[in-house]
């Protein structure tokens, strides 16, 4: 079994996050100081590189401005 962080799924939520990301019309530095943290690690979890815990994405929905159930919503999973 492939581990879940390089799944399909867990894929097309990095890339999700992105997407949201642009239609919200915020670059990473914008969401990196919504989260207070550094744009790298908006990189790297829209990357895939870093994996992101069901807390740290409930963070980043709020600062996209949407929730965690939208976004599981529009995943389809």
């Amino acid at each position: 079994m492939e581990k879940s962080i390089y799944s399909a799924d867990y894929r097309r939520l990095c890339a999700l996050l992105h997407t949201l990301r642009t239609e919200a019309g915020l670059t990473q530095v914008q969401v990196a100081a919504k989260l207070n943290v550094p744009q790298s690690f908006v990189s790297k979890y829209e990357s895939g590189q870093r994996r992101l815990d069901v807390i740290e994405l409930g963070r980043v929905a709020h600062a996209l401005g949407t929730t965690t159930q939208a976004i599981l919503d529009r995943l389809n999973i």
